[in-house]
Order: structure tokens, then C-alpha cells, then sequence
């Protein structure tokens, strides 16, 4: 499989559900033990407008190689027929495109590569 050829919209769907999980587990990690705290908690990292501002920190800061760059931005040019109504278009393609890059690298079975970006973001989101 070519799996640079695949619809970003396909990546995203795949790495959505992938970063939720990775969320999920770490907050409960946290020792967070109320259903209702859990989900308090996980929306200052699955809403839309941090997850973009979190991929928009590592551009910033030079955290990707030049391949994720280029699948970050395919899946940030991708035609969306909709977005959230919480953000923007621009916010909701920014948090697109990081999706997106969690499920190409999924499917590359770069686990260790997608453990990086997600302590990253923990640790962002803890400063």
C-alpha cells in the first residue's frame, strides 16, 4: 500500500481516533477517576482549536522532518466540505492535518514517531 497516496481525509479519520486514545490514556494515567473530569480534561487537547494551535507550536519549533511537513501540508490543503462551528476553516485544516499526520505514520507503523508528538503536545499543554 502507498500510503502516501491516500485520501487525507482517510489519514485523519484514522489518526483521530488514534490521538483520542492516546489522550484518553494519558489523562487517566493522571489518576483522574471521575468519567465527568476525564472529559473536562481531554477537551484542552481534542478540541479543534488546540490541536491546531499545538501543530502550529511544532512547525514553529522545527519538529517535523520534511515528509511530515509535506503530508501536513496536503491534508492542511484538503477540500473540506465542512467544519466545526466552535472554529474557522483555517483552525479546523490546521487541526486536520495533525490528524492526519498521526494516521500516515499509523499506517507507516512509526508508533515510536507518534509517541514523540504526543508527549510533546502533553508537555506543551502542561507549561
Amino acid at each position: 500500500m502507498n500510503v502516501s497516496k491516500i485520501n487525507v481525509g482517510v489519514l485523519a479519520y484514522l489518526g483521530d481516533t488514534i490521538y483520542e486514545n492516546s489522550v484518553r490514556r494519558f489523562l487517566i494515567n493522571q489518576n483522574i477517576s471521575k468519567v465527568n473530569d476525564l472529559q473536562k480534561a481531554a477537551v484542552k487537547y481534542v478540541s479543534a482549536i488546540n490541536q491546531s494551535r499545538f501543530l502550529i507550536n511544532m512547525l514553529s519549533n522545527n519538529f517535523f522532518s520534511e515528509e511530515e511537513i509535506n503530508v501536513i501540508k496536503r491534508a492542511r490543503n484538503y477540500k473540506s466540505k465542512s467544519h466545526p462551528k466552535n472554529c474557522d476553516i483555517v483552525t479546523y485544516k490546521y487541526a486536520t492535518a495533525l490528524e492526519a499526520l498521526i494516521g500516515y505514520l499509523s499506517l507507516l507503523d512509526k508508533q515510536d514517531r507518534i509517541k514523540e508528538i504526543m508527549e510533546y503536545i502533553f508537555y506543551e499543554q502542561a507549561c
